[in-house]
């Protein structure tokens, strides 16, 4: 069912960062940081393949997602709907539901005997794909996916996300260089911001998380073990 009536875009914000705080998919540790796929350090980290087991939180994101989507790139936008391998396969299943749209997905690489396809599902020249993934960091990995659905014919100048980091300034431009929009439920902001509201984590854990998200680099290269 296609949404139609939902809050405006920072009640969106504050209610998706809620949910991921409820299910425990944020995480913070300034004394022992996560170390990051690039291998540096954070005192953030956030799973966005939790939602997947919470029935209504994922489908309330994904309702959002909906509007967001619709209100932002417009209502006939889309011939497909792709998820990227493999946080985004389950979240462009059910926006492709909720759209009426075809859904199919995108591998990393190509899966190396039979028809050695990256596209699985039905993706046809002239289709415009709108690239579904759980969240983003830099933007480089939507870049080979997009790369992938254009080489089939169709055109994919759109991703959208539950989760956008939103504290590397390059990510944007990274994207729109590469003819990509980006559309986002909630950032690290407002998930903190919902932090301190709701007094999740403790004051000295939430500064320095506060630190990290000001000024991301310097503080990774402080903590490098």
């Amino acid at each position: 069912m296609i949404p139609s009536g939902f809050p405006d875009k920072a009640e969106i914000a504050r209610l998706s960062a809620r949910m991921l705080l409820e299910i425990k998919a944020v995480h913070f540790n300034a004394v022992e940081p996560f170390i990051l796929a690039s291998g540096l350090p954070s005192p953030t980290y956030i799973d966005c393949r939790t939602p997947i087991s919470h029935p209504r939180i994922r489908s309330t994101l994904m309702d959002f997602m909906a509007v967001t989507v619709m209100r932002d790139a417009g209502f006939e936008a889309f011939d497909n709907i792709a998820g990227g391998e493999t946080a985004g396969i389950p979240f462009a299943a059910l926006l492709a539901e909720r759209l009426g749209l075809p859904m199919s997905y995108v591998r990393k690489k190509p899966k190396g005997y039979g028809r050695n396809a990256r596209i699985e599902g039905a993706m046809t020249e002239g289709q415009r794909v709108l690239l579904v993934e759980d969240l983003t960091t830099d933007g480089g990995s939507k870049l080979g996916f997009v790369d992938a659905i254009r080489q089939t014919g169709a055109t994919c100048g759109h991703t959208a996300v539950i989760f956008y980091y939103d504290i590397f300034p390059e990510t944007e431009k990274t994207l729109g260089d590469h003819g990509i929009r980006l559309h986002h439920l909630c950032t690290w902001w407002d998930v903190l911001g919902e932090a301190k509201a709701s007094g999740h984590f403790d004051p000295s854990t939430l500064g320095e998380v506060e630190k990290f998200l000001q000024s991301p680099r310097e503080w990774q290269e402080a903590h490098m073990r």
